[in-house]
């Protein structure tokens, strides 16, 4: 086909837009963290960490002189303005760019042809628009903004079939300033969980594979084999950097609108601190504090109580776990987390439990959906197995006895926040879980007249991109029933409608 006059034209405008750019030298990094940050071979970059530091910058650097195919994303549309500001202000021009489809396509400074799309994704599910769109730079920016599911699907897209073109992820990040965020904490926790036993240096790469469903640090890159499947670790590294690291802005006085920010936004934007000023929800069921002094008393004794209670929380497809949580009087036990593949069905759950449980105590199953066929075998099984039907109407007050419950689901998370609470004085511990102190932390409240009504599981994950499985174990294990041994004779003799209405 012969090319028409627009075409030429198009073409002749691009590769004088690129003789442009190559004259220009388009864009150097700055010396320091931006400079280290722009060579990294990491698979995926963490970098920022503090206002003024040159994410978006950095991301557009990148983006026009080191990839080919380039998606950059911000939560909402209307904030990828700056970073499309930035990118006209480094070519000279928009030549290229449509609007419609938020496509700007030019030609690299050395030739190449370059692609960069503009995406956001406000809500669940909105990421599934770019499935299928491979781009060998992925750029996340602020994503400690972002939903962390929403955020691995797409990395599940970064590849390229150009020989010799290297594929990277780059998240740009401040600090977290709610409890949704502080997932980016756990995902670069070599850096900035200050907890962790083998800290790494700025620009140091770690190596994770995704085992079961689950980030697994390993000592290298070479793949390995895991359960008959080839699995390639991906390298991370993370490099902070502060408003002081750009010259640029350091002569705007920038640096004193950042000083003049209260406490503690002004740590986290100046400094970069991770640790300072990440707010609860005013209306979050378990303040974060009390989870995590429980689980700071978490120390596995030399002789254990009796197991009282299993909670268990099983998998509903997905991303999903099936979870057991084992109490011994308020001493709670590390949950026992298995992939959604490592139970199928209903007689691998049953199995798992069995062979969990101890000093026959008593197993809480959540019977809605899919833990209905695990409660039917643990109960041929002779297990003494309870039922829970969190949308059932709850029967119970809070503590004060001036408030009731919405349900059942209600007054069972209202129970583990009356345990925690440090004036309550319960002597409740906790294992220290990142992933069971997000859940716990995960849930809301709201009072109509006076009754509690905390979060449904289907509104937390619209709201956070997951379920709270290990939270709902742990509640469940949190319920106190009377083992076997110490019910009523009628009970024994099968008459036990008053203490699981499922049997």
């Amino acid at each position: 086909m012969l090319a028409t006059s627009s075409d030429r034209a198009r073409l002749s405008r691009a590769l004088l837009l690129a003789r442009e750019l190559r004259r220009r030298n388009i864009w150097k990094p700055l010396p320091g963290p931006q400079s280290i940050a722009y060579a990294s071979t990491a698979d995926i970059i963490g970098f920022g960490g503090a206002a003024g530091g040159g994410k978006t910058d950095l991301a557009c650097g990148k983006a026009l002189t080191h990839h080919r195919k380039i998606g950059i994303f911000r939560v909402n549309g209307t904030e990828l303005t700056g970073v499309l500001d930035r990118l006209t202000e480094l070519v000279g021009s928009r030549d290229g760019y449509n609007g419609k489809d938020n496509i700007w396509r030019m030609v690299r400074h050395d030739g190449a042809p370059l692609q960069i799309e503009l995406g956001s994704f406000p809500n669940l599910g909105d990421e599934k628009k770019y499935q299928g769109r491979p781009h060998d730079l992925l750029v996340f920016d602020e994503a400690a903004n972002m939903r962390e599911v929403q955020v691995r699907f797409l990395l599940g897209w970064l590849r390229t079939t150009t020989p010799g073109q290297r594929c990277q992820a780059l998240l740009t990040f401040n600090p977290p300033t709610t409890a949704e965020g502080r997932w980016i904490i756990e995902f670069f926790a070599p850096w900035l969980d200050p907890k962790h036993p083998n800290p790494a240096m700025p620009g140091e790469l770690r190596y994770f594979a995704t085992i079961d469903g689950k980030d697994v640090e390993v000592v290298s890159g070479e793949p390995f084999e895991h359960k008959g499947e080839t699995i390639r670790p991906l390298s991370r590294t993370f490099i902070p950097s502060r408003v002081s690291d750009n010259p640029y802005l350091m002569g705007t006085g920038y640096m004193a609108t950042l000083q003049a920010l209260p406490e503690p936004l002004r740590s986290q934007m100046l400094n970069g601190d991770f640790q300072a000023g990440m707010e609860d929800d005013p209306w979050q069921v378990i303040p974060t504090a009390w989870v995590e002094a429980a689980q700071a008393r978490w120390v596995r004794p030399a002789k254990l109580l009796a197991m009282d209670s299993l909670g268990v929380d099983v998998a509903r497809g997905g991303r999903d776990s099936t979870i057991i949580a084992r109490r011994h009087g308020m001493w709670f036990d590390e949950p026992l987390a298995y992939a959604g593949s490592q139970t199928p069905d209903g007689p691998s759950v049953a199995g798992l439990v069995i062979a969990a449980g101890r000093d026959q105590a008593p197993v809480h199953i959540d019977v809605i959906g899919v833990g209905s066929s695990p409660y039917d075998f643990l109960h041929q099984a002779s297990q003494q197995v309870l039922g829970i039907n969190v949308a059932e109407s709850a029967m119970g007050t809070d503590r004060s006895g001036r408030l009731r419950f919405k349900n059942l689901r209600s007054e069972l998370w209202w129970r583990m926040r009356e345990a925690l609470d440090p004036t309550n004085n319960t002597g409740i511990v906790l294992p220290p879980s990142k992933q069971l102190l997000a859940d716990l932390c995960a849930p809301t409240w709201e009072l109509a007249g006076s009754l509690i009504q905390v979060e449904s599981r289907d509104a937390i994950v619209k709201r956070i991109g997951r379920s709270p499985d290990y939270g709902s174990a742990y509640i469940l294990a949190l319920i106190d029933t009377p083992k076997r041994s110490q019910l009523p004779r009628a009970w024994q003799q099968g008459a036990r409608k008053e203490y699981d209405p499922y049997a």
